[in-house]
Parts: structure tokens; C-alpha cells; sequence
């Protein structure tokens, strides 16, 4: 569990200073450091500490250059990982918005986080090769790149110069839990105990002249501790650490072990001391919040600035076609089975091999029927703008029937908790009483065993339990008390049955939010994956593989249209402007082999997303033109959602060659058994 923490403040709050106050404060340190970790939105956000890459930046500008450390060494930046995911503007730029933020900084060594991989091992090579510093891990190998060869051809150690010559060791670790989570990574993955790693390489550190020795490391913090209690301060003197989102500190063995907050909200200064007897070392740390009342850097400003206005272009790329309408409006999802709702269930379910899962129907924000056609990537972003990630939970048939009570409680109130599923069915009556309305669950075709355990993906905040009902809807006061004493939000979501035990609840947490996966990431990855044309050169065989295995699970319950064949003799129909803009010139069909720029821009190696002498059914305009009056033309004309909303089209009805269409469908998974209840509109 994360410490209490102290309210944020703009001044430096001391953590940790010499031991036996040493000689330190009175003499300059012979060595600086800075350190961050976890960092995934460049703006600014609204809570205290509002954090943002422009304050952040003017914090590390002080530490480098203010007059107050003119005479003392230059400082050394060491970051701990996991900055190419999970955000919104990580789905859009694949990560690539984070190496200038990362270079600008002045980072020296990094170690590899688990979301640094989530769009696969080439994009992390490609995103790696534009840093201007090393990505460190030394205890993962991947055995098809050679024996003993890292992860991503990553180092395993790196030796640092400091500005008066003092050599510094740096080693990367890894635990083995987030390897687990990641279903992306090459196969026969070899892991090697990050403290036996620690003992073999570090010797060698020593024996090329390293003075003191670093480690950057992405793991929680028992595993921190565990590694410097069996190493101690006599191969490792400090451990900054990675992973967890919160700002720690512990002396551990004679070793620092320290975590630096999350998301540009926290930085550390460390300033080191030889200690007398020229054995070890003595350390001074600084924590500093970044506050609102910190000015932004102008610089850093205009990068983010710059990257904000990428962003919004991006977001009206396409980046795939439905065949079908998705209903995503609230008056559908809310209260019934939704077909945009089964298939990100069974998304997020065949992404992480689970046996089920549960998604709050306040999940999908779209609030609209996506007609057929053209889907852009502002779509997914806008129906899916939460940065909660997919979570794995182990939880009992009797909880799982529970979280569908919850589920269902509140009906006809639309209220986000209505459930959508994935290989559940069940029969729900409305007439009953809150809490006994569900009956005949199945899952996987077979009735739910309240004794068994069974595997669930769902969203981070329904396993965190929020929120929670009113106090005189908890199951107990002793439940209640539990929420208070674990500071969780009391609001109205309430599935409280799918509580993980860190905060007080008895589900098993299998993919933690610090390994998983935000749902529009996993949108675009498998979107991706259906193009058929200039296929993104950065893909990888095992994403592929992965994703080959998704859109064959996902062929059993929707409907999938191939590619129309394209003719070569046919001639060039007339464009419409908006659809011209869209198509990829250089990398169209007839322009010859894909483009091999190092140095073109990383969005464009999707594909293109058009071959223009086929014709679309819609043009842009038309499009949004359609989406505009949808929501309300349905209101006014007082249709109740028929089956005919979820109709797919026929082949004959749509030509499109640049990806498969998917059309999803409605299965009967939510079942009304009961008397007719009207919606709270």
C-alpha cells in the first residue's frame, strides 16, 4: 500500500539525509542525481499536485543549472520506466510523443517498463533508438536474439561519467510478475532472479572502476526491498525504483530504496557523499512535488503545445470500417445488451485469455449510433476516454453473480453500472426486488459454480470497488468501514463483490492497473491488426500472432467482412476532397513497395487507409453530418431501439479493400424475463 501522504507543497521536503550527520551539508556532494519514474501525460492535471512536463521541466532546469550548485558536479538523470503507455496520447502517437519529452530532460539511463512494450518489442526498439540515452534490463532474455542477449536487444548494465570523473555503476532490473501480463512478448521469454543478476554483473561493474553502483529497477516495492536485503549496501548503494505510483522511501541493508511518484507529479534530488572512511556512500534526498504555483517552462511549453495540436490532427485518421451500426447510446447500454458492448467484452476477454468478463456499461461514452462506415481514431478515444486499464481478476461464481445484481439494481435509472458481458448469460427480472432480479447465470454455456474460481477482465476502478453505494445499500457496516479505511470513493457504481484484497476485498488482482492495458489501446492494436494494406512495418510476428488468435476467438460470436479485391484495370472514380485528403499517396497500392524512411513520421506506418479507385459509401462530411442528427432523430421519431439498429450491411452494400470490416451482433446475452419496466429517460 502506498504511504500517507503529506499535503503537496512547492518547497523542498527533506526524506532522507546523512547518517550521524557525516560531513555532508557543510562540504559540496561529490555526486547529483535526479530521478523520475512512471510518466504518461505531458499536460497538466487538475488536482494538486497538477504535475505536466512544462513544470517538471523547470524543476530539472534548476537543479542542472541555478547558481546554488555552480561548484558542484553535474547531475545525473536516471528514469525507471514505463513512459510509452498507458495514456490517450499514447493510443494516438504509439508512444512516440514521450521521446522528445524524454531527451529534452536530459535523461541518462533508463531501466524498461512493462508498458513500455504494450505496442510490441519493434515499436519499443524503434521508440529506444530515437532516446538519447541507454534502456537498461539485465535479467530478461529473449533467446531467439542470442544466448543471454536482453529483452529487445536492451543493455544489461551501463557505466556513467559523472562531471568530476567519478565513474557510476548502473544496472537495470526487472521483476518477473508484469513479464507474466504481457501476452505480446516473444515466445520461451527466460527470466533470471533479479537478485542473482545483480551479484553476477555487478562484480564486473566494480572491476571496470565504478565507484558506486546504481540500480534502476521497474518493480514494486516489496520486490525492491527483498533485492536490497539480499544484496545490501555492498554491491548496491541505491535502488530508484519503478512501477508503483507512489512516492516511497526505505534503508534497507545499508541500501537506499527509493520510488519517486508517478506522472511528472513528483521529482527526487539525490546528493551523494563518500563517507569518511572511503567506504560507501552518504545520501541527501529531496523530494518536490510539482505544484501548480512551479511556472511551466516556455520551451517545454511549446513542445506540449506542439504535440497537443499532432494529437487532435491524428485524431480524425481512420483506422478501420464497421459493417454495422454500434449502438453506443446510453438509453441502449444502460439497459440492455449492446452490441459495441459484447464486442469490447469479448475484446478485453480474448486480450487477456480470460474466462469472462464484466464491463460497467458507464465504461462506453460514445452516447450515439456509430452508423456504418469509416470508424476515425477519435472515435475510439472519445467512446473510450478512460485511463483506467483492463484488469485480470480471480473472483467466485458467488461474486460473480453478485457483481450482476449490482448490475442490474438501479434499473430503469440509466446509471453506468448496468453490466456488460462477455461468455456470461443471464436472465434478469425487473419486477423483483433490487438484488434478487438475476437468475439462470451461465458461463462458458455452463451454470455458475458460486464455489468456483474463475478468471475476469474488467476495468481497474471496479476492482479498486468504486464506487460504492450509499452507506444503507452496503452489504455491511463492517464493509463500509472497510471503504473508509482504504479511502476509496463512495459513489454509485457499487460492485463491491469484485473488491481486490489490497483494498480490503477478497478478489485476486492477475494483471494489476500498473500492467494493464488501457481498452482504446487495445481498440487500436487490434484495429491494426485487420489492415491488409501497407501493413505497420513496426507490427512484429508476436503481436501478430497474438492478434491472429484475437480475430479468430472473436469470429465465433461476430461477423467479419474480407477486403473487397481491388481491380487494377478499373478506372479512378471522382473523389470528394475529404476523401482525397485521406488517402496515403506515397504508400498507396500502385505507388510500389512501402516506404523505408527511417525518419518519416511514425504515424504514417500504419498503411493507408484508402485505395482510391474504390469507392466508399459515405464521404467524411456526410459522415459527421449523420452522426450530428442520429442521437436526436431517434429521439424525436420515438423508436425504441429494434433490432433492425444493429443490422450489418450486405456485401453489396459497401467496397472497401484497405481493412476487414466487422459488423458485431447481438447474442442474448442479457435476457429480460420479467414484466415490461420503461427506461428512465
Amino acid at each position: 500500500m502506498a504511504p500517507t501522504e503529506k499535503p503537496p507543497s512547492a518547497e523542498e521536503q527533506l526524506i532522507c539525509e546523512p547518517q550521524g550527520g557525516a560531513p555532508s551539508t557543510s562540504t559540496p556532494p561529490d555526486l547529483r542525481f535526479l530521478h523520475y519514474n512512471d510518466v504518461y501525460h505531458v499536460e497538466a492535471q487538475s488536482r494538486e499536485p497538477v504535475g505536466g512536463y512544462a513544470r517538471f521541466q523547470t524543476l530539472v532546469n534548476y537543479y542542472r543549472d541555478d547558481e546554488r550548485f555552480k561548484s558542484q558536479p553535474k547531475v545525473l538523470t536516471f528514469f525507471s520506466g514505463d513512459a510509452f503507455n498507458p495514456s490517450i496520447e499514447s493510443s494516438i502517437t504509439k508512444g512516440s510523443h514521450m521521446v522528445p519529452v524524454l531527451n529534452n530532460i536530459g535523461t541518462d539511463v533508463s531501466c524498461v517498463g512493462n508498458h513500455d512494450l504494450d505496442f510490441g518489442v519493434k515499436q519499443y526498439r524503434h521508440l529506444t533508438s530515437k532516446c538519447n540515452f541507454p534502456w537498461l534490463l539485465a535479467n530478461v532474455y529473449d533467446p531467439a536474439l542470442g544466448d543471454n542477449v536482453p529483452l529487445g536487444n536492451a543493455k544489461k548494465t551501463v557505466m556513467l561519467t559523472a562531471s568530476n570523473g567519478i565513474k557510476v555503476g548502473v544496472i537495470g532490473l526487472a521483476e518477473r510478475e508484469w513479464l507474466d501480463t504481457i501476452n505480446s512478448l516473444p515466445p520461451d521469454i527466460i527470466y533470471k532472479s533479479a537478485s542473482a543478476t545483480a551479484k553476477e554483473l555487478i562484480p564486473g561493474l566494480k572491476e571496470q572502476g565504478a565507484e558506486i553502483i546504481v540500480c534502476v529497477s521497474h518493480q514494486r516495492e516489496p520486490n525492491d526491498n527483498k533485492l536490497a536485503k539480499q544484496c545490501g549496501a555492498d554491491l548496491i548503494d541505491i535502488i530508484l525504483g519503478g512501477h508503483d505510483h507512489y512516492y516511497s522511501y526505505n534503508l534497507i541493508n545499508g541500501t537506499q530504496v527509493l520510488r519517486s511518484g508517478t506522472d511528472f507529479k513528483q521529482l527526487s534530488h539525490i546528493e551523494a557523499w563518500r563517507k569518511p572512511e572511503g567506504k560507501g556512500w552518504d545520501f541527501k534526498i529531496v523530494r518536490r512535488d510539482i505544484v501548480s504555483s512551479i511556472p511551466q517552462d516556455p520551451q517545454a511549453m511549446a513542445l506540449v503545445e506542439n504535440q497537443t495540436k499532432d494529437i487532435k490532427k491524428r485524431l480524425d485518421k481512420p483506422i478501420g470500417y464497421t459493417a454495422a451500426p454500434l449502438d453506443a447510446r446510453f438509453t441502449t447500454v444502460r439497459t440492455k445488451e449492446s452490441n459495441i458492448g459484447n464486442f469490447v467484452c469479448d475484446l478485453m476477454r480474448y486480450y487477456y485469455s480470460a474466462d469472462c468478463c464484466i464491463m460497467a456499461a458507464g465504461t462506453i461514452r460514445g452516447d450515439q449510433i456509430y452508423p456504418p462506415g469509416v470508424l476515425k481514431l477519435g472515435d475510439i478515444v472519445n467512446c473510450f476516454p478512460f485511463e483506467d486499464p483492463v484488469v485480470v481478476l480471480k473472483v467466485t461464481g458467488k461474486a460473480l453473480q453478485e457483481a450482476l445484481e449490482n448490475g442490474v439494481s438501479n434499473y430503469p435509472a440509466l446509471e453506468g453500472r448496468f453490466p456488460q458481458v462477455s461468455n456470461i448469460t443471464f436472465e434478469v427480472d425487473y419486477s423483483k426486488e433490487p438484488m434478487s432480479r438475476v437468475q439462470n447465470v451461465t458461463v462458458g454455456a455452463e451454470p455458475v459454480d458460486h464455489t468456483r474460481e474463475y478468471v475476469l477482465a474488467t476495468r481497474g476502478y471496479m476492482g479498486r470497488g468504486k464506487g460504492m453505494p450509499i452507506l444503507m445499500r452496503l452489504h455491511s457496516a463492517l464493509l463500509y468501514l472497510s471503504c473508509v479505511a482504504n479511502k476509496l470513493t463512495v459513489l454509485s457504481d457499487g460492485y463491491t463483490s469484485l473488491l481486490i484484497e489490497e483494498e480490503g476485498g477478497v478478489a485476486k488482482e492477475l494483471v494489476s492497473e500498473e500492467n494493464g492495458v488501457l481498452i482504446s489501446t487495445i481498440l487500436r492494436q487490434y484495429f491494426m491488426s485487420l489492415k491488409i494494406l501497407g501493413k505497420w512495418k513496426r507490427w512484429g510476428k508476436s503481436m501478430d500472432n497474438k492478434f491472429l488468435s484475437i480475430q479468430t476467438n472473436l469470429q465465433q460470436n461476430h461477423t467479419f467482412h474480407e477486403p473487397s479485391p481491388t481491380s487494377t484495370t478499373s478506372p479512378q472514380p471522382p473523389q470528394h476532397p475529404s476523401i482525397d485528403r485521406l488517402v496515403n499517396k506515397r504508400d498507396a497500392p500502385d505507388s510500389g513497395s512501402e516506404s523505408e524512411d527511417p525518419d518519416a513520421d511514425e504515424d504514417e506506418d500504419d498503411g493507408p487507409m484508402y485505395d482510391s479507385r474504390v469507392p466508399i459509401q459515405f464521404n467524411q462530411r456526410q459522415t459527421d453530418m449523420i452522426r450530428r442528427v442520429m442521437r436526436k432523430w431517434w429521439r424525436v421519431a420515438g423508436l425504441k431501439g429494434a433490432p433492425k439498429t444493429c443490422d450489418e450491411l450486405g456485401g453489396s452494400e459497401f467496397q472497401i479493400n484497405w481493412t476487414k470490416a466487422i459488423a458485431p451482433r447481438l447474442e442474448g446475452r442479457i435476457k429480460d424475463i420479467g414484466p415490461a419496466v420503461k427506461p428512465e429517460i
